[in-house]
């Protein structure tokens, strides 16, 4: 059995240079969090605070955030913080109460998707929302397999880890559970990707069915965050809806990564194609990082699930975490962060593409939104990934206080996704730091 690390992982084998207290608090961590809590660069960064898309050192050095989701209006939100400590201090408790927050969430909520995603069911994390939406998929389809990209992450509860393959080799892919190459923009035709991707769903339908599970679910992520933010045919999503339906599954659109505006004039992903989901995952980025999620879906879908099985979860929805996730649309509404982030996001791709454009060790630079993808690949007709240069490019701005990350089947697509309240005023410092750590590494004559 072989020894995984994400694609920029810290080595625990190593001893990487660092202030003598940061390496005292590295040899604790690492005697009680354990080999299983990893760790971001090869050399860590201690963080003490954070503030709007900057991280703190204890030194008082500032870090260009480019990579964290969650706080999607920003580390210590005044005004998210303002209302979970607020509500703290009248009451905090679960949904088996009659209470007005949920409801007047839940209503606004459901107003961001189109008829007939109506409903709401809620969670702590996008791994529990993930898990309950396959759960209440298999319940109603009576159908248990699933189709899932060949490099997705889901979670972290069993059932997630069972449909996330980035995890690697080690984490073993079941039986019910089919996977599927995603569209890919360099090396696909265009004209036939959509209809090449419905037929690998057709493919795995057969699959599922060959080893004895009928069609459950299709679960995709809607911008292929970890197949390496893969922006696809505008019918992609479509047909291989079309396709899971016609099998007698549901579609559930992924939404932990895309969602909340991340892709700019849309609050979802998917909404970007001519799809409906069946089903929709939200994750923690609703509430800036406090423990809510949510599955949204059709009342049809919903209603069986409630009729015959009892969900309860307790911090789901709790009053608190209502109140940051309230915080946060009228963060992402009155500061208009949809359209900042199409503005500022394709200012930033205009500008990486401008500094990379007579490198060939960069493929291609992808956007939605804000979230962006640099992919590098080794020079010649083949473009062979290149993960070992995007790890230098990811510890060399580490190096230059600038955050970002590498994800990617081969490890090889940087991954740039700041806070939504990133702004025109930090794509320079972003750009710079980029520019600094790619001309640092050797490039071919």
């Amino acid at each position: 059995m072989t020894h995984t690390y994400m694609a920029n992982g810290f080595d625990p084998q190593s001893r990487p240079e660092l202030e003598p207290e940061d390496l005292a608090l590295l040899d604790r961590r690492q005697r009680v969090l354990g080999a299983a809590n990893r760790l971001f660069y090869q050399r860590p960064v201690r963080v003490v605070r954070g503030s709007g898309v900057l991280l703190y050192d204890a030194a008082g050095n500032d870090y260009l955030d480019a990579y964290n989701n969650v706080p999607v209006v920003g580390h210590g939100n005044p005004r998210v913080a303002q209302a979970v400590g607020d509500q703290l201090r009248v009451l905090n408790t679960h949904t088996r109460y009659l209470t007005d927050d949920v409801v007047a969430y839940a209503e606004r909520l459901t107003a961001l998707f189109r008829h007939p995603l109506s409903q709401v069911m809620f969670a702590c994390s996008g791994s529990e929302a993930v898990d309950l939406a396959l759960r209440v998929a298999a319940h109603v389809t009576g159908r248990n397999g699933i189709i899932v990209s060949a490099h997705a992450y889901h979670g972290t509860t069993r059932a997630t880890a069972e449909v996330s393959p980035s995890l690697g080799g080690n984490n073993p892919i079941p039986a019910h559970v089919a996977l599927v190459d995603m569209p890919d923009p360099l090396r696909d035709d265009p004209a036939t990707a959509a209809a090449d991707f419905e037929r690998r769903i057709d493919d795995a339908v057969r699959l599922l069915e060959a080893r004895g599970h009928a069609p459950g679910a299709l679960l995709l992520d809607s911008v292929l965050s970890s197949d390496g933010l893969r922006p696809a045919p505008t019918a992609f999503l479509e047909r291989a809806a079309a396709a899971i339906r016609r099998a007698g599954g549901l579609y559930i659109a992924d939404e932990v990564q895309a969602g909340f505006g991340r892709t700019g004039a849309q609050w979802w992903g998917f909404a970007h194609y001519p799809v409906e989901p069946d089903m929709v995952v939200l994750g923690k980025p609703m509430g800036n990082g406090m423990p809510i999620s949510a599955v949204i879906g059709r009342p049809d879908v919903f209603d069986r699930f409630g009729r015959d099985v009892r969900y309860f979860n307790t911090f789901a929805a709790g009053s608190a975490a209502v109140a940051a996730a309230t915080a946060v649309l009228d963060e992402l509404e009155e500061r208009d962060l949809l359209a900042s982030a199409t503005k500022v996001g394709g200012r930033l791709a205009s500008e990486l593409r401008a500094i990379t454009a007579d490198d060939p060790r960069v493929a291609e630079v992808r956007a939605t939104g804000l979230f962006l993808a640099v992919e590098i690949v080794a020079p010649g007709p083949d473009r062979a990934a290149d993960a070992g240069l995007a790890r230098q490019i990811v510890n060399g701005m580490r190096d230059r206080r600038v955050l970002i990350s590498a994800s990617g089947q081969n490890e090889n697509v940087l991954k740039i996704r700041p806070p939504l309240v990133f702004a025109e005023e930090h794509i320079d410092r972003l750009c710079a730091a980029f520019a600094d750590a790619l001309a640092a590494t050797a490039r071919p004559a």
